[in-house]
């Protein structure tokens, strides 16, 4: 059903501080069809508040816990159409329960969950609601990536043979959740963000050579370990995998890169076009 009005939102998460929410926010704000109105930005009470006021919203409706906002949003003639989570990934589960339940549409950043038993519960309460679950990776919105994905529909680069794709970052290189940063402490917890480099930063490689080729993974094999001393999750990743119609593929995931690198993000397909004795090879990045 068509809306003649702009879609309502609130924000779980991305308070004083944080990364993504920023990234969230800009992103929603681009086309002008949405309207943040409502949040709780923060577990700590006074930073949402805060939050809230930088954002000029009301501040009857920023909220000390994600539970009070799903409830009050709930009860409003003009409460919120979809909330946007953009927590540490440990709070994905209960933040998404406790709106789905309430009939609240979803935008969660990836990872959906930690575990895949939380994940199939989610699944299993969207059905119940009749509501829409969207799971972001930010990276399939870049015109270039749309781009990629048209030239292999079109079969500008023929049938494909390999993928080649790599996310390096060089700020994790040593050891920052140890000196009190808050992006590096429960992004190397494993309780908190129930993975490492390859689930943090390799889903969105992975993503990315799905998304581009239309190809879905079927079989891998992972070189998967830990280079900074004392850290308890994984931070570098090599894997060689098999994609449908026998495609192979090879990726690199690491957060060992030399100081100061910057993100980077790439996809290579290589094919052979029908009509000619080359190769071409596309990249991203």
């Amino acid at each position: 059903m068509a809306l003649n009005r702009t879609i309502r939102y609130g924000m779980v998460g991305g308070g004083p501080g944080a990364f993504i929410g920023a990234v969230h926010r800009s992103a929603a704000a681009l086309d002008g069809e949405m309207d943040l109105v409502a949040g709780a930005f923060s577990a700590a009470p006074e930073k949402s508040q805060r939050q809230g006021d930088n954002l000029h919203l009301d501040p009857d409706r920023v909220y000390d816990t994600y539970e009070e906002m799903a409830d009050a949003e709930a009860e409003r003639p003009d409460g919120i159409d979809v909330v946007s989570i953009v927590t540490p990934n440990f709070l994905h589960h209960d933040v998404a329960r406790t709106f789905i339940d309430r009939g609240f549409h979803v935008i969660c950043d990836k990872p959906m969950t930690t575990t895949l038993e939380d994940a199939e519960d989610l699944c299993r309460r969207v059905d119940e609601q009749g509501v829409v679950f969207c799971l972001t990776h930010n990276y399939a919105g870049y015109p270039l990536v749309k781009q990629a994905r048209a030239l292999v529909e079109q079969g500008r680069l023929g049938d494909l043979r390999k993928i080649v794709v790599e996310y390096p970052q060089g700020w994790l290189n040593r050891r920052l959740e140890a000196e009190g940063n808050k992006q590096a402490s429960w992004r190397t917890d494993p309780d908190k963000a129930g993975a490492g480099a390859l689930g943090d930063i390799g889903t969105h490689a992975e993503h990315l050579a799905r998304y581009v080729t239309g190809l879905s993974l079927e079989r891998m094999c992972a070189d998967v370990g830990t280079v900074v001393e004392g850290r308890p999750v994984d931070d570098d990743a090599s894997i060689l995998a098999r994609y449908e119609g026998g495609v192979c593929a090879a990726s690199f995931t690491s957060r060992r890169s030399r100081p100061g690198r910057k993100t980077t993000y790439a996809c290579a397909s290589t094919g052979r076009r029908p009509a000619s004795t080359g190769a071409r090879r596309t990249r991203i990045g």
